[in-house]
């Protein structure tokens, strides 16, 4: 057997997962990650970004802000220097493949940097209200 993704929906998947699990071959590799990332998280992530990119960090490529951020967090791998931490890092992870509480996180220490830096958000953020 080769790579394969199921996204579990219900019993059906549940099903076909264990029934892979046990027909895999001894040293078969199985992980398990939470539900991926939601577009609405992306997109709040880009112009976040963007925000730091044209206010504070002027002319920094956002690939490479989200590279910092993530290594930040720990999640990154191509040594490049960390807009975020002044220092070298590896570049590579992407985060299409973050599970949504890894995006929050991220778009969590974005934030907290970006408040602190003086961004000043071009999306409007929620507050205590928007937030029940």
């Amino acid at each position: 057997m080769g790579r394969a993704v199921l996204t579990l929906k219900g019993q059906f998947e549940r099903a076909r997962a264990r029934s892979w699990i046990d027909k895999a071959p001894y040293g078969t590799r199985v992980s398990f990650a939470g539900p991926q990332r939601s577009l609405d998280q992306n997109a709040k992530m880009w112009a976040m970004l963007t925000d730091i990119s044209l206010q504070v960090l002027k002319g920094i490529d956002t690939e490479k802000l989200k590279a910092g951020a993530m290594n930040a967090l720990g999640l990154e791998t191509e040594d490049i220097m960390n807009p975020f931490t002044g220092r070298t890092m590896d570049y590579g992870k992407s985060s299409s493949q973050l599970s949504v509480s890894e995006m929050a996180d991220l778009i969590t220490l974005i934030q907290a940097w970006g408040d602190t830096n003086g961004v000043v958000w071009s999306e409007p953020q929620p507050t205590e209200e928007t937030r029940k």
